[in-house]
């Protein structure tokens, strides 16, 4: 599921936390890439079952688990472990940087302030380094993977984000922001209604790809 994106070089001035923008606005802001972005397949559908499968208002249980409960898989199998694996993703907004020596790229979490190897074949080679991502996160193994949800940021989406956020919400600290799953929707629907999801798409790897 490759995403192209191809940073503008246009420059932007440094904005500065305070009063009228919180830190996390201000921390995309700095690190943002205009992106222009394309190519083939079903998008719209991924957000929903993102939301439905790894999030739950509160006092509900999500799908994921009540999966995990009803399947009794044998533990310590691969199953089980990837099943775990994808029981413990989070939302991530990434900044994509080298590519690792091995396979996939290395990216930055930017709310987390951590690094996170990522494999994924589309990404590797169609993102380049610098591009901006909110997306899902699992790790089975000592390599992260993405859930199948990518959203490409601009400057003007988190702009919208911002003002889409419920007021609260928009005040909180970064790692229980990004945790949220208020904080995803939001950028679902902002991102649906900028229109920026139009302009991305995804399509199966190629049958020879390892």
């Amino acid at each position: 599921m490759p995403i192209r994106g191809s940073p503008n070089g246009a420059r932007h001035p440094r904005p500065q936390a305070g009063r009228d923008r919180p830190e996390w606005v201000v921390a995309i802001n700095r690190n943002a890439w205009s992106q222009s972005i394309g190519i083939a397949g079903r998008n719209h559908p991924v957000r929903a079952f993102d939301l439905a499968i790894y999030t739950a208002p509160p006092g509900r249980s999500r799908a994921i688990d009540r999966y995990a409960r009803s399947a009794q898989l044998p533990p310590g199998s691969d199953e089980a472990r990837m099943l775990e694996a994808m029981r413990a993703a989070r939302f991530a907004i990434l900044i994509i940087g080298p590519r690792h020596n091995a396979t996939g790229v290395i990216a930055t979490d930017l709310f987390r302030r951590t690094r996170v190897w990522l494999v994924d074949i589309g990404l590797e080679a169609s993102l380049e380094e610098g591009a901006m991502m909110a997306t899902r996160l699992y790790a089975p193994e000592q390599f992260s993977m993405t859930a199948g949800v990518n959203v490409p940021f601009d400057l003007a989406l988190i702009e919208d984000l911002y003002d889409a956020l419920p007021r609260r919400l928009g005040e909180t600290r970064l790692t229980d922001l990004i945790d949220d799953r208020r904080f995803a929707e939001t950028i679902y629907r902002v991102a649906l209604a900028d229109g920026i999801m139009d302009r991305v798409t995804y399509q199966d790897p190629p049958e020879d790809a390892s």
